[in-house]
């Protein structure tokens, strides 16, 4: 989805969802009564309210469902609803959290939750709990109480995230740090690369690749015959793989990419998107040997519009210039890491999964 102009709408989390359906619901459970609007306090202190889309109320149990507005961000989970059920527990149970339809179920190490937990993160739990005790001390009763979560289809919607690679089965993850949803944020992307280095770290995988796009992550992975839950999201946050690989290293990494993407790693860019790294074109014209280049070269090199397009004129002169590239984008990827424990290796790959060039 490409960015919209102008100033961008905010959103709410899955957790934040979550947390308002948990307090509606078990404000009805006690009190008979739906809050609508329901308000929650935020951990950053705001108090937004959120109008409920679904609410029923039985023998001994209560649930309320809020639509999740992500704003003008293009998250898979917008418009889903976002469903709590509660029933109290005999005193001395505390706070439970179970897994609804949707919501996945931790199965590898690695991840903040324990293995067989539901797939529910630690600040939305965290707000979770202060709004059911803070609701069951106000009506003077223990805080002994079961939350269900579900989001209807949210195990069809979980095959377009990383839970799969992460090892979450059965639908999505309840996310969220702040409860508000920053448009075309990098921060949730970056978070999935850095949980995928903790499952893989945790499963005592040695090798883990992290690609610019599925191209090139496949031919990578059936090169080094790499399982699935070595490969990392890393899309075109170099940086955000190599930087937190830094402080938690992985035996060996290979990074895949097309020439275009490691053409900006090479000249030293971290962030490989469109719209934050550009290909320098005199950088690529001193990849080139002087003596092979004619003025009409150098001139076509120089006003090139795309990587792609300096890549068929060093074929054209059967010259190798992703070679060198690899090369250099291996050094940009060790001094990234800088000391840190780990053997790296780039891979470039032409769009069709041919490999173009290898540097280790």
């Amino acid at each position: 989805m490409r960015k919209p102009q102008g100033p961008l709408r905010t959103g709410w989390t899955t957790g934040a969802c979550a947390t308002a359906s948990t307090k509606a619901a078990l404000t009805a459970l006690i009190t008979g009564t739906f809050p609508d609007p329901v308000s929650i306090r935020l951990p950053g202190g705001q108090e937004p309210a959120f109008a409920l889309a679904l609410e029923a109320l039985g023998d001994g149990w209560a649930k309320a469902g809020i639509i999740k507005d992500a704003g003008d961000d293009p998250d898979v989970t917008h418009g889903a609803t976002v469903i709590s059920q509660v029933r109290l527990l005999p005193n001395g149970h505390g706070i439970q959290f179970k897994a609804g339809d949707g919501v996945g179920t931790v199965t590898k190490p690695g991840l903040p939750l324990a293995i067989g937990e539901p797939a529910i993160n630690p600040v939305p739990r965290t707000m979770m709990v202060g709004e059911v005790e803070a609701l069951m001390t106000t009506h003077g009763l223990e805080a002994d109480v079961e939350i269900t979560i579900s989001i209807p289809g949210g195990q069809e919607m979980a095959q377009k995230t990383w839970n799969p690679r992460l090892g979450i089965i059965g639908g999505l993850s309840v996310l969220g740090t702040t409860g508000i949803v920053h448009p075309f944020s990098c921060a949730a992307w970056i978070h999935s690369i850095h949980r995928g280095i903790d499952v893989a770290r945790a499963m005592g995988i040695k090798h883990v690749l992290g690609a610019t796009g599925s191209t090139s992550e496949k031919a990578a992975q059936q090169l080094y015959n790499l399982p699935d839950q070595a490969l990392l999201d890393m899309g075109d946050f170099a940086g955000g793989l190599l930087k937190y690989m830094r402080q938690h290293p992985v035996e060996r990494l290979t990074i895949a990419g097309g020439f275009a993407k490691m053409s900006k790693l090479a000249q030293g860019a971290l962030d490989l998107h469109s719209s934050r790294s550009k290909i320098d074109n005199s950088f690529m014209k001193s990849i080139f040997y002087d003596d092979i280049l004619t003025s009409n070269m150098i001139d076509r090199i120089q006003n090139a519009n795309t990587a792609l397009e300096i890549l068929e004129i060093s074929k054209e002169i059967r010259f190798d210039i992703a070679t060198p590239i690899a090369e250099l984008a291996l050094k940009t990827a060790q001094a990234t890491l800088r000391d840190a424990d780990v053997s790296v290796d780039i891979i470039i790959t032409d769009r069709k999964g041919e490999i173009l060039a290898r540097a280790r």
